[in-house]
């Protein structure tokens, strides 16, 4: 399994995933979920993805080839980030059917990806999507400014309760940590090290990914703060009535 989210923000984007990916408590291996693609001054693109690893990677390396060979129509030539939502989800759809039809299955699932797209073009607005392995897109909006892949569950109620739109993106870096570190405590299927990626609107940097370790000083004392603040606010809830339990 996997844990990826994305938030679109009012003033730029945060995207994290872990790495771990398992067939079994016994096969338990560290492969990359996260891509980024830009032109210095003219766009920032990342892309992460959960599903069928070999989809995943199948779907990257074309990428990755259109944009080497100079194909016209790549990541990089794409006129609006709904065009390379469109691009990807056309290749998604492509590669699985192909595996379908050489495994001569098509109902079990078992070569499904869902990605996740976002970044800016210059002269538009930031923009995430997420992508579908049927190869359709939804937008996020200001209302739902944030998805999730994967194994979610755990992590969503930390997002859902303190991120919107306007959030900053020291803190919304922050409450995605939190939600990664309460995810990872909770479900041995997501592990460390974590990608992660913030960009500031109308920067048009190159995407960086950092690589979040085990042993990054930051991400524990983050991860010891939340949990010493979480039981002391437990501790500080006010009683109940005497008579409440009766």
């Amino acid at each position: 399994m996997t844990y990826c989210a994305a938030l679109g923000l009012k003033d730029g984007m945060v995207f994290a995933s872990d790495t771990r990916t398992n067939a079994g408590v016994d096969h338990i291996s560290t492969f990359r979920k996260m891509y980024t693609y830009g032109i210095e001054g003219e766009r920032s693109i990342v892309l992460q993805t959960a599903g069928s690893l070999a989809t995943s990677q199948a779907v990257f390396t074309r990428l990755q080839n259109a944009i080497a060979q100079r194909a016209e129509h790549n990541l990089l030539t794409v006129l609006t980030l709904f065009d390379a939502a469109e691009m990807v989800g056309k290749l998604v759809r492509e590669i699985i059917t192909k595996a379908e039809d050489l495994a001569n299955d098509s109902t079990s699932g078992t070569f499904g990806s869902t990605f996740m797209l976002g970044g800016q073009i210059k002269g538009q607005q930031t923009e995430l999507y997420m992508i579908y392995p049927e190869g359709n897109c939804i937008r996020a909006s200001e209302d739902t400014p944030f998805f999730q892949l994967g194994e979610s569950k755990y992590g969503k109620p930390i997002l859902d309760r303190s991120v919107n739109y306007d959030i900053d993106l020291h803190h919304a870096a922050q409450a995605m940590m939190l939600s990664f570190d309460s995810t990872i405590r909770s479900n041995l299927s997501v592990g460390m090290p974590i990608d992660m990626v913030i960009y500031k609107a109308d920067s048009f940097k190159l995407p960086s990914i950092r690589r979040i370790r085990e042993n990054d000083d930051y991400f524990s004392d983050l991860s010891k703060y939340w949990s010493d603040a979480l039981r002391n606010t437990l501790l500080g809830l006010p009683d109940y009535p005497e008579d409440y339990w009766q």
